[in-house]
Formats: C-alpha cells, sequence, structure tokens
C-alpha cells in the first residue's frame, strides 16, 4: 500500500490528467503494492477534489457488470465511482433529430448503452431486487460515455478505479416513471434486447441480462461493496445510479452518429450525434 502522501501525489496527477486531457502511466506499474483498496483511496481523494471546485455528487456508475468484457480489460469484478452535475447531461427528445455531444477533452473515448435508475428513497441494504426496484421513481436508457487516460486502453482494474471507473459523461435519456412502465417491469428488465448502431450499421444486439444477469443485481451489487468500505456512503435518496454497459464499448470519434432502439421494455432508444 502506498503511503499517504504517495496516495495524494497520485491523486493530483490523476486530476491534472482529466482536466487537461494528458495520457497516464499506470498507477500500477508505477507503485507496486497499488490495488484496489489504495485505487478507491485515491478515487476519494480526486473525488474530494472535484467537490472543493463546486462539483455536485449526483449518483454513482457501476462499471464492468458485462462480464464478458472482463478478460478484454483485465477485470475480474465490477468496479464504481460517483457521476456529477458536470459530468451528466440530460437529452431531448431524440425521436426527430439526434441529440449532439461534443467529444472535446475527452480521451480514447467509447460510448457504452445503459440502463439508469433514480432513487427517490435509499433502497434498503438488505432487500431484494424487487425491495431495490420499489424505492426507484424513474428509469431511463442512456449512454455512458468513458475515456482511457491510459494508452490503448491498456490498464488493470486498480488503475481503472482510481481514475473514477474511466467516467467521462453519462448522457440520459427520457425518464420514465416506473408506475408507466407495466406491472412486469422486473422481468422486462433482464428480458429486453438492445440494437446498438452507429451510421445505420448495426454494430450489436444485447440483453438486459448482460448486466450482472439484471441490472438490479448491479445495483445490489454496488450496495453491497459500499457496505464494505466504510465510511463511504451507502446510496442515498435522489440520487441516480446507472448499471453498466449492455453491450460491448465502442470506440467513438466525431461526425458520427450513434443509435440504440430497445424491444420488450417501454424506454424509447436514443440518437446522438458526436462532435469535435
Amino acid at each position: 500500500m502506498p503511503t499517504t502522501a504517495e496516495l495524494e501525489a497520485i491523486a493530483h496527477q490523476i486530476k491534472t490528467a482529466r482536466d487537461q486531457g494528458l495520457p497516464l502511466t499506470q498507477i500500477t506499474s508505477q507503485h507496486a503494492g497499488f490495488d484496489s483498496n489504495a485505487a478507491y483511496a485515491v478515487a476519494d481523494l480526486v473525488h474530494g477534489m472535484c467537490l472543493s471546485e463546486g462539483a455536485r455528487a449526483v449518483g454513482r456508475k457501476i462499471g464492468f457488470t458485462n462480464p464478458a468484457m472482463w478478460a478484454q480489460y483485465g477485470v475480474s469484478a465490477p468496479v464504481w465511482a460517483y457521476v456529477y452535475d458536470t459530468t451528466v447531461t440530460y437529452l431531448a427528445d431524440t425521436s426527430n433529430a439526434p441529440a449532439t455531444c461534443s467529444l472535446r477533452n475527452f480521451v480514447n473515448p467509447k460510448i457504452e448503452p445503459e440502463i439508469i435508475f433514480h432513487f427517490r428513497s435509499a433502497p434498503p441494504p438488505d432487500g431484494d431486487t424487487a425491495a431495490v426496484l420499489a424505492c426507484v421513481d424513474w428509469v431511463a436508457h442512456g449512454f455512458e460515455m468513458v475515456q482511457s487516460h491510459y494508452p490503448d486502453w491498456k490498464f488493470q482494474a486498480a488503475d481503472a478505479i482510481a481514475v473514477g471507473g474511466l467516467h467521462a459523461r453519462l448522457l440520459v435519456g427520457k425518464r420514465q416513471p416506473v408506475d408507466t412502465l407495466g406491472a412486469d417491469l422486473q422481468e422486462a428488465l433482464a428480458a429486453f434486447t438492445l440494437a446498438l448502431s452507429c451510421d445505420g450499421q448495426l454494430l450489436e444486439t444485447g440483453k438486459g441480462a448482460n448486466v450482472l444477469g439484471h441490472p438490479l443485481a448491479a445495483v445490489k451489487h454496488l450496495m453491497q461493496v459500499l457496505a464494505s468500505q466504510l465510511p463511504h456512503q451507502p446510496l442515498q435518496a435522489n440520487e441516480l445510479v446507472t448499471t453498466g454497459t449492455v453491450t460491448s464499448a465502442y470506440s467513438v470519434q466525431a461526425g458520427q452518429t450513434w443509435k440504440t432502439a430497445l424491444e420488450g421494455i417501454a424506454l424509447p432508444g436514443l440518437s446522438v450525434a458526436f462532435t469535435q
């Protein structure tokens, strides 16, 4: 485990790289013994810097909830990070024209289609998925834009945790009240399919069950991890949680338009055009 001074130096290194769009050498290659515990300690220091600059935490992201991606990125379990009012964008209706998103200051961005929950009350720590869903007031489909300051997307799990779970921006689609999504919502969240395309070319069709078997299971996993990481706060009322990608993550370039179409759940697809 690095010393306190070393953790603080790593945090400043990461904050500078994030602010200025700079590359990073893997932290795990710079410091022997840099593990997940050390990485979450660094992430918490960076989080404090963000708050001190005026950002407001509005929820959490869960990354690597699609086990099909673990071998590709050298991870073996999900990770989590905060998302902020400065990194969450609520999209207007994209049914008639694509929303737009600038890739300025993103580093090697990739796109991940996800399911997002917003909690009207804190979910019970020992509740089942039905009890978790009972605390949700709206559900949305969105794109999480992730990025890698590590060249060629080569890193260990601790490296990803330290840079905020690779989070860059969360694009949130239409927010649908839970009571408008049908009595079978819990089943639909695992069974729905999502087709992801770029510039009219279908790239992949995923399903809700790709997210740890069920997006609500991803929330349960997050709650268990937070309980083991005191003094991190458990999920609170008015937080959102984006649960991880339904498909693989794909590299994005300016000039491309990305679209999704969902079947089996009453959530609209998204259309986003990316600019410089």
